[in-house]
C-alpha cells in the first residue's frame, strides 16, 4: 500500500469526526438564522424609513432656508424631490406597524407631516421680504421640530425592539453553542485519538529519516537510514543513501578545488587599486585587501576590535555610516559627488580623497548578512576640479575688464556719442550690446559658480526689512513683467522682524526666482513674492508667535509645473528641465542655493504638473542675535 493511501486510512476517524460536527452546526446555523431573520423582517424596514424619513425632512428644511437667502428658485425641484421621498418612506411605516404605540405614533406622524407640508407651501407662497424669515422662525421651523421628534420615536420604537428580540435571539445562541460545543469535542476527541495512534505508526520510518539527515548535516557524511518497505518513505530513504554517497566521494574530490578558488578570489581582490572592506552585520571587519592596508591602515589580520585601530577616524565613520545604510535596507549606496568625499590626511603619499560605495551581502536566504564597501581614490578627480574651478574663476575674472570696456564702447556708440549711425548700423550695434550684456552674466555667473564652490562668498550683512527686500524685488522686475503681460503681487504681513544679510547677495537670489517665473508664466497671470514668519520645522506661523526663527520668501506663479521626477535636479549646476525654453546658463538655481546656504538658510520647490511652481527659501531671524551682539 502507497503512503498516501496509508495516511488517508489514517484520516477516516477525522473526516467521520467533522462530518458530525458539520451536521450539528448546519441545525444550528438554521435555527439562528430564522430567528436573525425575523428580526429584520419586522423591525429594519421601519428603522430604515425612519432614517430616511428624517433625512428628506432635514434636506427640505435645508432647503426652505434658501427662502430667506433670496436663492428658492435653485431648492424648488429639491424640494419636490425630498418631499415625495418622505411620503414614500411613511407609506412604508404605516405598512409594517409591528410594536406596542408604534400604531399611534405613525397617525400622529402622518397628522404632523401633513400639517408641515401645508404650513410649507404657505411659507413658498410668501414673496420675498422680511416677513419670509419671521414667519420660517415663529411657524415653520416649530412644525418641523415637532416631524422629526415623531420621526425619532418611530426609529427609537423599532431599535428597542430589535435589541429585545436581539437579547433573545443571544439566549437561543448560547444554549446551541453549548450543544455544538458538546458535540465538536466529543467528536473531535475520538477522531484525533484514532487518527493520531495511526499517523503515529505510519510515520515512524520517516523520523528514522530525519535523524539520519541530521547526522549528515552536522557532518556525518557516513550516516545511512535503514528503511524496510515499499511505500514512497521506503524509496526517499533508498535516494538519501546514494545521494550521501555522491556527495561523499565529491566533498574528497573538490575541497583542495574550493580553497584554490578562495586564494584565487582573494588575490584579485588583492589587485585592485582602491581599497576594498568586507564587513558581517555586526560590523566586524571580515576582510581587506592590500590597498585598505596601505592606503587607509586598515589590517585585518588583528582582532575585528583591533583592525581599525591604525586608521583616520573619518574612515571609521564613514564605514560605520554606509553599513547602517545597508542593513536598513536602503540597498546599494552611491555618492553624490565629491560632497560625500572621504578625506584621509595620513597616508604614504599624502592627502587623499576617496568615494565610498556599499553593496550588500546576502546570505543563503536572501537577508543581508554584511557589507561590501569601496572606497574609490578620487584624488586625481578632485585635483582636476580643483583646477577646473580655479581656471573657471582665473578665465572669468580676467574678462570682465576687457568685457566692461566693450560694454561701454558699444553704449557710447549706440547713444550717438561718437557720431551719428545708420539704421542698420544702430541695429548690429544694439545686437552686440544685447550679446555682450548676455555675456556679462555669464561671467558674473561662472565668477559665484566658483566662488560658491570655493566656500569663498564674502557677505556684507545689514540690517534689512522683509517688506523692503521684496518691494525691491518687484521694482526691479515690473519692467521686465509689463513687456511680458504678467502682474507682479506682494504679500507681506505688517510686523516681521528685520534680518541680518546681504540685500545685494539676497537680491540675486530673487532675481534668478523671479526671472524663472515671469519666464514661465501665461500672458495676464499673476506672479506672488511673499514673506512670512516660520518655525524651525518648516510650519508657518502667527507674525506675532514669539517661538518663530524664520522668515521664510516665496516666489509662487501660475506656470506649467515642474514634473516630480526633475525637481531633485533643479538646483544643480548646468540642470535643465526636459522641453523648457532655450536660455540661461542652467547656473541661477544652483547660485542661489549657495547665497541662501551661505546666509544660514534652506531653499526648495513646490511643484506639480500643469499646476504652477512656488520656490521658497529662509532666512534665520536668530542671526540678528549676532549682529546686535556684536
Amino acid at each position: 500500500m502507497t503512503l498516501g493511501r496509508k495516511l488517508a486510512l489514517a484520516q477516516a476517524p477525522l473526516a467521520l469526526a467533522l462530518v458530525v460536527v458539520g451536521v450539528v452546526s448546519t441545525v444550528v446555523t438554521t435555527r439562528l438564522g430564522e430567528r436573525s431573520r425575523l428580526i429584520l423582517a419586522d423591525n429594519y424596514r421601519s428603522v430604515l424609513a425612519a432614517q430616511r424619513m428624517k433625512e428628506s425632512l432635514e434636506r427640505i428644511d435645508s432647503l426652505a432656508v434658501f427662502k430667506i437667502l433670496g436663492r428658492l428658485p435653485e431648492a424648488t425641484s429639491d424640494i419636490a424631490t425630498h418631499r415625495s421621498s418622505f411620503e414614500s418612506e411613511i407609506r412604508v411605516q404605516e405598512g409594517n406597524i409591528t410594536e406596542n404605540r408604534e400604531s399611534a405614533v405613525t397617525d400622529h406622524l402622518r397628522a404632523a407631516w401633513n400639517d408641515y407640508q401645508v404650513a410649507l407651501d404657505r411659507y413658498l407662497a410668501l414673496p420675498a421680504g422680511p416677513e419670509v424669515a419671521a414667519r420660517y422662525f415663529s411657524d415653520l421651523q416649530q412644525r418641523f421640530e415637532r416631524v422629526k421628534s415623531l420621526a425619532e420615536e418611530i426609529l427609537s420604537i423599532n431599535q428597542d425592539a430589535m435589541v429585545r428580540k436581539s437579547d433573545r435571539a443571544v439566549d437561543s445562541a448560547r444554549l446551541f453553542e453549548r450543544v455544538v460545543i458538546s458535540a465538536v469535542f466529543a467528536a473531535l476527541l475520538l477522531g484525533v485519538v484514532a487518527s493520531a495512534t495511526l499517523t503515529a505508526r505510519l510515520l515512524r520510518p520517516l523520523r528514522v529519516v530525519n535523524a539520519t539527515v541530521r547526522r549528515f548535516g552536522a557532518g556525518d557524511l557516513a550516516a545511512r537510514a535503514m528503511v524496510q518497505g515499499e511505500d514512497e518513505i521506503a524509496d526517499l530513504a533508498v535516494e538519501f543513501n546514494r545521494l550521501a554517497e555522491t556527495l561523499e566521494r565529491y566533498r574528497a574530490s573538490t575541497l583542495e578545488e574550493l580553497i584554490q578558488g578562495q586564494q584565487a578570489a582573494q588575490a584579485a581582490i588583492d589587485g585592485l587599486p582602491d581599497p576594498v572592506l568586507l564587513l558581517d552585520a555586526k560590523g566586524r571587519l571580515q576582510g581587506a585587501n592590500t590597498a585598505a592596508n596601505t592606503l587607509l591602515l586598515i589590517d585585518p589580520d588583528r582582532s575585528p576590535g583591533e583592525a581599525f585601530a591604525r586608521a583616520d577616524p573619518g574612515v571609521r565613520a564613514v564605514v560605520e555610516r554606509l553599513r547602517g545604510h545597508v542593513l536598513a535596507g536602503k540597498g546599494v549606496y552611491v555618492p553624490r559627488g565629491f560632497e560625500d568625499a572621504v578625506r584621509v590626511g595620513e597616508t604614504p603619499e599624502g592627502e587623499r580623497m576617496f568615494l565610498p560605495r556599499a553593496t550588500p551581502i546576502y546570505g543563503e536566504t536572501g537577508a543581508v548578512t554584511g557589507v561590501a564597501i569601496v572606497m574609490q581614490d578620487a584624488t586625481k578627480l578632485f585635483r582636476f576640479d580643483e583646477l577646473k574651478n580655479n581656471l573657471v574663476a582665473t578665465v572669468a575674472h580676467e574678462f570682465r575688464t576687457p568685457l566692461t570696456s566693450l560694454r561701454m564702447a558699444l553704449h557710447m556708440c549706440t547713444e550717438q556719442v561718437v557720431g551719428p549711425l545708420t539704421d542698420k548700423q544702430a541695429d548690429l550695434l544694439f545686437a552686440a550690446r544685447e550679446d555682450c550684456e548676455r555675456l556679462q552674466v555669464i561671467v558674473d555667473d561662472l565668477l559665484n559658480l566658483s566662488r560658491i564652490e570655493a566656500g569663498h562668498i564674502d557677505l556684507h550683512r545689514r540690517r534689512a526689512t522683509p517688506d523692503g527686500l521684496v518691494d525691491l524685488a518687484v521694482e526691479v522686475h515690473r519692467a521686465a513683467a509689463t513687456q511680458a503681460e504678467v502682474v507682479l503681487r506682494k504679500e507681506v504681513p505688517p510686523g516681521l522682524p528685520e534680518v541680518f544679510v546681504d540685500p545685494d547677495r539676497l537680491q540675486l537670489v530673487f532675481t534668478n526666482l523671479i526671472s524663472n517665473a515671469i519666464r514661465y508664466s501665461p500672458a495676464h497671470s499673476e506672479i506672488v513674492i511673499r514673506a512670512r514668519r516660520e518655525d524651525t520645522s518648516g510650519e508657518p506661523l502667527n507674525h506675532r508667535a514669539p517661538q518663530a526663527e524664520n522668515v521664510r520668501f516665496e516666489v509662487a506663479d501660475s506656470g506649467p509645473g515642474i514634473p516630480l521626477e526633475h525637481q531633485s535636479g533643479l538646483f544643480e549646476k548646468f540642470f535643465r528641465v526636459p522641453g523648457s525654453p532655450e536660455g540661461g546658463s542652467g547656473l541661477g538655481l544652483f547660485i542661489a542655493r549657495g547665497l541662501v546656504q551661505a546666509h544660514g538658510g534652506r531653499i526648495g520647490v513646490e511643484s506639480a504638473s500643469g499646476k504652477g511652481t512656488t520656490f521658497w527659501f529662509t532666512i534665520p531671524i536668530a542671526v540678528i542675535a549676532g549682529a546686535h551682539a556684536s
